[in-house]
């Protein structure tokens, strides 16, 4: 044990002097874009990118930028039966992202974001991107100003604007806009060929959305047809006073028919709790409820569809913060022979403070129930508590620990649990 401790001491030390020493390395960053969302502490709680712009364009502006997120991961599992393999302390794999966001003309921009590094993949591949307009400028300037004083329009095989949560995850080497390591258990993340329209109202907003429901694109059809998948979003945004923001936003994606959905298994670089309860598994931590199964009958895949909704609150007052969720996916398999339903509730509070907020504690809890297709009703529990510290606006250190549980499965999972200590460090420009 002794020997154990020492060297958790060890590898904690190293890793804060390989942060420390990162902070000599990190230049000024620009944000000259219109209508962006920097990559940085300056990002924390924008959500949706600015829909009002103090910067001007200047013609074309090519800004290439970057994340880096590093854990050291103390974690140990069991379950009833006892048949887990041992997990070491160690560090897990250094994941790596590489972003362009390019001025393209006035209130017009484009975002590129690459995985250099990932858990699930040794090469390097494009996540996705996107096309957005605030503005038809680009025409002629004053062109349908009546317009464009409260649409946007954004066009690509993006991420897809479902819920909040997508804004507080860690994306790949992207997490210093997370102030916990890991992401919810019903992780909602998808990048589907798509478009979304928004209208903005003072402190009201609106979206629609429609993509094209595949994950990878092909025209080859398939046994099931797909149909095109429907989001949509409402919400109040509103900075009341000086201490006080007030944000609250309700979601709902529709999946009506398709042999494969992505919501909640859309991402593909992987979680941050590696080997947990099965060892191997990219997504090892997380849960995505199935409402589609490929080769369950003679004759391939069976159509399946999902309605999916989401309530977000956040209230910053000064240094406290409170963001919630309460989510809802349901859906049936064979033409709704087989129904079922799965709930989802979250709830962080934050302390942020020290000059410029450059310190955070808090906590989160997260539980997911509903039932299995064999007819087990299967609930998981989370419980986060850590802290963190901007050492710079590009440089994020975080601490916590973490313990999660599993009540309603067989196999490995029955009685399964994992806890322990997670450290991670995120640069970010």
């Amino acid at each position: 044990m002794k020997s154990q401790a020492k060297y958790i001491t060890t590898s904690l030390l190293a890793f804060v002097l390989v942060a420390f020493s990162a902070t000599n390395l990190l230049a000024q960053e620009r944000n000259d874009i219109q209508y962006f969302v920097p990559a940085t502490k300056a990002g924390v709680n924008v959500f949706e990118a600015p829909f009002t712009t103090d910067k001007t364009f200047d013609g074309v502006y090519v800004r290439i930028g970057g994340s880096n997120a590093l854990q050291f991961q103390g974690i140990s599992h069991d379950n009833d039966a006892g048949s887990l393999p041992d997990l070491e302390n160690n560090f897990n794999l250094a994941t790596s992202n590489l972003d362009l966001d390019v001025a393209l003309a006035p209130g017009m921009r484009m975002h590129l974001r690459t995985y250099l590094s990932s858990q699930n993949h040794t090469e390097t591949y494009v996540k996705g991107g996107y096309l957005q307009i605030d503005s038809f400028d680009f025409i002629e300037e004053g062109f349908l100003s009546s317009l464009s004083d409260n649409i946007r329009i954004k066009v690509g095989h993006m991420e897809n604007n479902y819920g909040d949560n997508h804004f507080r995850r860690s994306d790949n080497g992207s997490a210093i806009l997370n102030p916990f390591v890991g992401n919810y258990i019903m992780d909602s993340f998808t990048t589907e060929v798509g478009a979304e329209v928004y209208y903005y109202s003072g402190d009201l907003f609106g979206m629609v959305g429609l993509t094209n429901g595949k994950l990878n694109q092909s025209t080859e059809e398939g046994a099931v047809k797909t149909k095109p998948s429907i989001l949509a979003k409402l919400g109040y945004d509103s900075q009341v006073n000086d201490d006080l923001r007030v944000r609250l936003t309700g979601s709902m994606f529709r999946v009506s028919q398709n042999a494969s959905i992505y919501l909640y298994s859309g991402d593909r670089a992987g979680s941050r709790y590696y080997n947990v309860i099965e060892p191997g598994n990219f997504r090892a931590g997380r849960f995505a409820p199935s409402f589609a199964v490929s080769g369950r009958a003679p004759g391939g895949p069976i159509a399946g569809e999902m309605t999916a909704i989401m309530i977000n609150p956040f209230v910053k007052f000064q240094g406290l913060e409170f963001y919630g969720v309460f989510e809802n996916a349901s859906g049936a398999i064979d033409n709704g022979e087989d129904t079922r339903s799965y709930t989802q509730i979250g709830a962080e509070l934050l302390y942020r403070f020290g000059m410029d907020e450059n310190f955070y504690v808090g906590g989160r809890y997260n539980t997911v129930s509903g039932e299995e297709p064999s007819g087990a009703d299967i609930d998981i529990s989370r419980i986060n508590i850590g802290g963190g510290w901007f050492l710079t606006d590009n440089v994020l250190t975080k601490l916590e620990y973490v313990t999660q549980s599993y009540d309603g499965f067989t196999g490995d999972y029955a009685g399964a649990e994992f806890s322990g200590i997670m450290l991670e460090a995120v640069v970010s420009f």
